[in-house]
């Protein structure tokens, strides 16, 4: 078991481009201090330097980071595009194992909409190296995990809604920060 009865575990998954850093960013400057952000991204491709594949090895430091966060007295958002068939069964296992409240949402964005959110990005050169073709093979519509644990939050849904809505949701609007 991981974390306390108090404690919240948050997954934010969805398509490239459909909101889950911002929304992430949005409920951690929201909450303040005591919430840990545990970014696929990061872990993967900056820590690891590591492909996206099946097995790999940033499935599991995911877990131990989110565990090991929950376990220090953070809540913990979990965001990355995280397939289902590649870390649905790891994601599985950390909500089943949270004591706590666990939340799961995937950001419903068509195709056509991540390319309008994917050319407003502020960085060059990711913007250089991440083309429509990339996008494209990236894509996977509904690619939501097994027996409806996740909220599905639509594309018409604003990023101030989304955080206001995953606070509400979770209780996190309901909890002192955490000077940890």
């Amino acid at each position: 078991m991981v974390g306390s009865e108090e404690s919240r575990l948050v997954v934010i998954r969805g398509n490239s481009a459909s909101g889950k850093s911002s929304v992430a960013a949005g409920i951690r400057d929201r909450f303040g201090r005591g919430l840990a952000l545990v970014g696929q991204d990061n872990l993967r491709r900056v820590v690891l330097r590591e492909r996206d594949r099946p097995g790999a090895s940033n499935i599991g430091l995911i877990s131990t980071v989110a565990s090991y966060a929950l376990n220090a007295g953070y809540h913990v958002v979990i965001e990355g595009i995280l397939y289902a068939d590649r870390y649905g069964q790891m994601l599985e296992a950390l909500v089943r194992e949270h004591r706590g409240v666990s939340r799961c949402y995937y950001l419903n964005v068509p195709y056509a909409e991540t390319l309008v959110r994917h050319a407003t990005k502020p960085d060059a050169e990711y913007l250089a190296h991440v083309t429509e073709r990339e996008l494209s093979e990236w894509f996977r519509e509904h690619d939501l995990l097994p027996d409806g644990v996740e909220s599905v939050i639509g594309a018409e849904s604003s990023l101030k809604e989304t955080v206001d809505y995953i606070m509400r949701d979770t209780g996190l609007d309901q909890l002192p920060e955490r000077d940890l």
